[in-house]
């Protein structure tokens, strides 16, 4: 992987992610989780959704890889991000998936490890904060990974209801 090319592209305007009830727009799980492109235990990352659709997909195969009921994860709240970032790891394409020797990105967890490393690896070259962008089904999903235990700083607004 190290000395691959990999393109970058900017990304900006409104962005999702869905936390437990009062836990706040910047709210983190008490040990930091890990993720396809990172392991908490290494870099600390978010991630955030385009569509409101991807995020509730994203929660259901959480749920469903954990076997946990949605009941019991309940309620959620839905927050919207700005982002303007100029640079972001452009992970969309498959020719740039296989340079980085990554397959095809499914939804589980088999694949992690690989993505992991990748992840991590653009991190250092980056040696600040490393966002991916990437495409799961329709949606496009952004990580913004930090090498600090400190949160992203903007958020914006709760989503309201679609009924509201």
């Amino acid at each position: 992987m190290e000395g691959v090319a990999v393109p970058s592209v900017p990304v900006s305007g409104t962005w999702l992610r869905h936390t437990p009830a009062g836990a706040g727009p910047l709210g983190r799980p008490p040990v930091p989780a890990d993720g396809r492109w990172q392991r908490g235990t290494v870099i600390e990352g978010i991630y955030l959704a385009a569509e409101e659709s991807t995020v509730w997909a994203e929660w259901y195969r959480w749920l469903a890889e954990h076997e946990v009921e949605p009941l019991r994860s309940l309620p959620r709240e839905l927050w919207r991000y700005r982002a303007n970032l100029r640079k972001v790891a452009d992970l969309t394409s498959t020719a740039t998936l296989t340079a980085l020797e990554l397959p095809t990105s499914e939804p589980n967890r088999e694949q992690w490890p690989a993505f992991q490393r990748a992840g991590e690896q653009l991190h250092a070259e980056a040696s600040r904060v490393c966002c991916i962008a990437q495409r799961h089904g329709r949606g496009e999903c952004v990580c913004a990974c930090s090498g600090t235990s400190s949160p992203p700083r903007r958020a914006s607004s709760r989503c309201r209801p679609r009924n509201e």
